[in-house]
């Protein structure tokens, strides 16, 4: 089982350290008067770009990971973990760490495009073998 916990947990730390410096970013923008707190509730467009760039890659986390959540909760509860599994769930969180280095950093579409559909791939080349598993 840890072997199925590992991925995961690497997966939310990633999401908790994107949120924590995120927080720390838009919260420094705040005090510098970069940005005004009341303006704060009508938008991400008056944070600075760095803030943008770590809250867009936060807000991303939000989106396909918690599809690889489910997975790993229905093959944890059919007890039908494997080896393949753990290999196509590290390849997933590798993607999501890769495509948020590339979002906080050049934020270069035509890398991070890539890099969101390949976990995207891999994610659904897992989903679909664990459909076949479970209804074989």
């Amino acid at each position: 089982m840890s072997a199925a916990i590992a991925p995961v947990l690497a997966l939310v730390a990633l999401a908790f350290g994107l949120l924590f410096w995120m927080g720390a970013l838009r919260n420094l923008a705040l005090l510098r008067g970069q940005a005004r707190l009341g303006e704060a509730a009508l938008g991400e467009a008056i944070w600075p770009r760095r803030a943008r760039l770590v809250g867009n890659a936060f807000h991303n986390q939000l989106e396909l990971p918690p599809l690889f959540y489910a997975l790993v909760l229905f093959v944890l509860a059919t007890d039908a973990w494997t080896g393949a599994d753990a290999i196509l769930a590290w390849i997933f969180v590798a993607t999501r760490y890769a495509h948020a280095a590339v979002h906080v950093t050049t934020n270069d579409v035509r890398l991070r495009g890539p890099l969101f559909v390949a976990g995207a791939l891999v994610l659904l080349g897992h989903w679909a073998w664990f459909g076949w598993r479970a209804l074989a």
